[in-house]
């Protein structure tokens, strides 16, 4: 299997079945991913993150470094917030990832890359610092640090049952640095998170981190796998490497493609890897875009896995790059690439799989792909 999470002890006594994500050995689920999925939309879950990197950009020239490598104009995010997400391209304007950023001072940032491209996004740092003639040290905190997230409606009260009052008056992507919640002592605490419901997230030393997962599951917060953030970010619509976007031009389309919308290309900022790329795009327009899919009631327990077709009268016509079942409305769901001629919200698509002996019709919906007034 992979390289263990560095609390991966604690999470066996805790129950506890792993699997391999992204190279990483990781708490797939405790008792069932899709009970932890509606815990985490009804009440509040904690999932241990630690797969992902954690990595430090810090030196006189660290902001000039994020600007010639992002598409988000990243000089206006104030200190002791968060800014994106934003992405960073290769020259065909694919996704090398998207990231978001914490401003700690104006030479020091903090980003968590996805856990397949940590290492590479360091490395990619380093080099582009070196080409450009930039002081800035790009500095891996993996082995320093574990990263929780607590998610969910009930998020706040489970703080304030522990003693983390001082993070309740946290507005939405700010952060706090070396503060206590209960026993533990965190690093950076931000209100942020992936699941679309509210939270917080802590960078926090291994050794803290255990005091603090067992003063919450002792508290009544339930632990909660990898498996469920996966079908929680697929109901919101969240993008995911190697599903979504990737940097194969042959397999992906540009990042215009992706329709990521919330700021996270900023047209008016210049100089950045992949600009004239991403704007030949937008001047020749997108021949495929991302879309929800909602199976019909008729075929609810069919998932539109990666790699199914999508089909109009016969003709193929895009393709899925994710899927799972949601609890929540209780029907296979999806995220897929769908040519652009026949992206019409609302109408019905055939989805095929690979082999072509199943099949099933489903709704091309928008995200996100649960009722909003579900929360």
């Amino acid at each position: 299997m992979g390289k263990k999470i560095p609390l991966y002890d604690l999470h066996s006594e805790l129950g506890a079945t792993f699997g391999e994500f992204a190279g990483w050995t990781v708490p797939l689920y405790y008792k069932s991913a899709i009970e932890e999925h509606v815990t985490v939309r009804t009440s509040v879950g904690l999932f241990d993150i630690s797969h992902m990197g954690r990595l430090m950009i810090r030196g006189p020239d660290s902001l000039e470094l994020l600007e010639r490598l992002f598409t988000k104009k990243l000089e206006k995010t104030k200190i002791g917030f968060m800014s994106g997400p934003t992405l960073a391209l290769n020259e065909y304007a694919r996704v090398k990832d998207d990231e978001m950023f914490y401003r700690i001072s104006d030479t020091e940032w903090l980003v968590v890359p996805n856990a397949a491209v940590a290492d590479h996004i360091r490395e990619y740092m380093i080099t582009k610092a070196r080409d450009y003639g930039l002081k800035v040290e790009v500095i891996d905190l993996r082995d320093e640090y574990s990263l929780l997230a607590l998610q969910g409606p009930k998020a706040v009260e489970a703080l304030e049952r522990v003693g983390g009052e001082d993070l309740i008056q946290l507005k939405p992507l700010e952060f706090l640095m070396n503060v206590k919640v209960g026993p533990a002592t965190v690093y950076v605490a931000s209100r942020s998170g992936w699941t679309g419901e509210d939270g917080f997230e802590f960078w926090i030393r291994h050794s803290e981190a255990v005091k603090l997962i067992k003063e919450l599951v002792d508290n009544g917060v339930k632990p909660v796998g990898i498996a469920s953030r996966d079908s929680l970010r697929i109901e919101m619509g969240f993008v995911l490497g190697g599903h979504e976007y990737g940097e194969d031009p042959l397999k992906y389309p540009c990042a215009l493609s992706l329709r990521y919308g919330l700021g996270a290309i900023d047209w008016k900022k210049t100089g950045y890897v992949g600009e004239s790329a991403l704007r030949a795009c937008r001047r020749e327009g997108v021949r495929w875009i991302r879309i929800g899919l909602v199976m019909k009631k008729k075929y609810a327990r069919f998932i539109p896995r990666q790699g199914y077709l999508l089909k109009v009268e016969d003709q193929i016509v895009g393709w899925v790059t994710s899927g799972t079942f949601s609890p929540i409305i209780n029907r296979g769901i999806g995220q897929a690439y769908i040519d652009t001629r026949y992206a019409v919200l609302g109408e019905p698509v055939t989805v095929v799989r690979e082999d072509g002996k199943r099949s099933g019709e489903a709704k091309i919906q928008d995200f996100p792909l649960i009722p909003k007034s579900f929360k």
